[in-house]
């Protein structure tokens, strides 16, 4: 049966005043600006026009992969945008690291602290979802290593248990922490590993952000990302991939997905060209679908996201 389900309606647009913008934050109301949006929304141009106009504003990148050096094309770093703009949290590892959430909070705070301190405007731009709840949720994320004996022993008691000793170790303010049993077991594992080892937690994170969301329809963002996706080979993206197939291993590069997965399938010969235009591109439109999902989920979750077209 043919899927005939209408996407969801979008948001009603607002209009984004800067200096309003500016004042809030002067005053104190705010502590951060957001600009978050699906991948080919036009963010990444917005964020850096509210910056201008803002006046001694800097940008912090919230993108899971364009803190890899080397990683430009592909990632779309499109850094001859920012111009005079100082970004931060992009180039700051190499190619072939597995960069970790708890590792870009670390950094996160660190440069959001030198820009309040410097005296400017933070504004954070980005589509990964928990590299924006990492940076907006107010509150450490302690890096608790796995703990395999402790998991399986925790798989095999029965849920109620388990809620009931997590309940013991932490205050339950809602059922975000058990919504599924994986959540609630590495709830579990990190309550239990903070009650015995002292845990490095970070306190200088925004706790006042004002979300900004830029709006574009689903066809016309799938036709965006259709032509940057050409757009992007002919700038030379197969080339970049294969260069850094000279130094980082095939399954390394296909880790980051989308266009390293795919282009690295190319470049070793297991899908031909066209092939790897046709999937990435239904890759990139499912993504950017998921992201949406995301940032719904954040407004049913209390979340106040100023959707604008950009």
């Amino acid at each position: 049966m043919t899927d005939v389900r209408q996407p969801a309606p979008l948001p009603a647009a607002e209009t984004i005043d800067p200096v309003q913008l500016r004042e809030l934050y002067r005053k104190g109301e705010i502590d951060l600006i957001c600009v978050l949006g699906p991948t080919a929304s036009g963010k990444t141009r917005y964020a850096v026009s509210l910056a201008r106009a803002i006046g001694n504003a800097e940008i912090l990148s919230a993108d899971s992969r364009q803190v890899y050096r080397g990683m430009d094309i592909g990632t779309g770093k499109d850094l001859s945008e920012y111009e005079e703009v100082p970004y931060h949290l992009m180039d700051i590892v190499d190619a072939g690291t597995k960069y970790n959430i708890f590792e870009y909070q670390r950094d996160f705070e660190a440069a959001y602290r030198e820009i309040v301190e410097r005296g400017a405007v933070p504004v954070l731009c980005g589509g990964s979802g928990l590299y924006l709840e990492a940076a907006t949720c107010g509150y450490s994320l302690p890096e608790v290593p796995p703990d395999p004996a402790l998991r399986a022993e925790l798989e095999a008691r029965p849920t109620e248990e388990l809620i009931a000793r997590l309940a013991s170790l932490k205050p339950l303010h809602n059922s975000t922490d058990y919504d599924t049993r994986k959540r609630l077991i590495r709830a579990l594992e990190i309550a239990i590993y903070e009650s015995e080892h002292p845990v490095d937690h970070t306190h200088f994170l925004p706790k006042k952000t004002f979300f900004i969301g830029t709006l574009v329809d689903r066809e016309e963002r799938n036709r965006r990302i259709d032509r940057r996706l050409d757009a992007r080979i002919q700038e030379g993206m197969v080339e970049e991939i294969k260069g850094l197939l000279e130094r980082v291993p095939a399954e390394d590069l296909i880790y980051y997905g989308l266009e390293y997965k795919y282009v690295t399938l190319y470049a070793t010969g297991q899908l031909t060209l066209e092939e790897m235009r046709e999937q990435l591109a239904t890759a990139i439109h499912q993504f950017a679908k998921r992201q949406m999902t995301w940032f719904r989920g954040m407004e049913r979750k209390g979340i106040r996201i100023h959707w604008t077209e950009v």
